[in-house]
């Protein structure tokens, strides 16, 4: 059990049945009254996002989530599945709990998939991938790096903003945090 005032973004913890992710968390005082705590939560199971407010003295339930570096297989029907890289065991998780991640899945990406008591939960990409480009516009001759840039369609389906000299079937570096362009691979 762990007291609510010690509720950081990214703690974990099961709370009326289900489990949850801490995204943010404030400390109020007021005045005459106590100290309350409001904190804003996302499902680990559905992905949805609540806001509860708390007295100070209140506590809950966390959890130990474990980490296991996997690496990503196919997509069958609803599911992402992945492989155990030390004991091969196959795992799948359902596309809606993968969220933005899900852009950026390639076969054979090496992602870490969070479980809790062997279900998993949530996965983790590396901080940049690198994918193909297979669809943009022509670039043209002369074009340089400026502020301008131009929608890629990537092998994974999500879309991107590029320079205008980045042509189609080049290999591009892209950050999985924020989805941009970090440069040619």
């Amino acid at each position: 059990m762990i007291s609510v005032t010690e509720l950081r973004s990214g703690t974990k913890v099961e709370m009326d049945g289900s489990l949850w992710e801490t995204v943010d968390y404030m400390h109020q005082k007021i005045g005459r009254g106590g100290a309350k705590v409001v904190a804003k939560f996302r499902s680990l199971e559905s992905g949805s996002i609540v806001d509860r407010t708390f007295n100070a003295t209140e506590k809950l339930q966390d959890i130990f989530v474990e980490g296991r570096k996997m690496q990503f297989l196919y997509k069958d029907g609803d599911e992402f599945i992945f492989m155990d890289m030390e004991t091969f065991d196959q795992a799948g998780l359902p596309m809606n709990l993968a969220g933005d991640a899900a852009k950026f899945l390639k076969e054979n990406l090496e992602v870490e998939v969070q479980f809790y008591k062997d279900k998993p939960l949530k996965i983790t990409l590396p901080n940049q991938v690198t994918l193909k480009i297979t669809q943009t516009d022509p670039g043209l001759k002369g074009d340089t790096v400026s502020s301008s840039g131009k929608p890629a369609t990537l092998e994974t389906g999500a879309t991107i903003t590029v320079p205008l000299f980045v042509g189609q079937d080049e290999e591009v570096r892209v950050d999985t945090r924020t989805g941009t362009y970090l440069g040619r691979a």
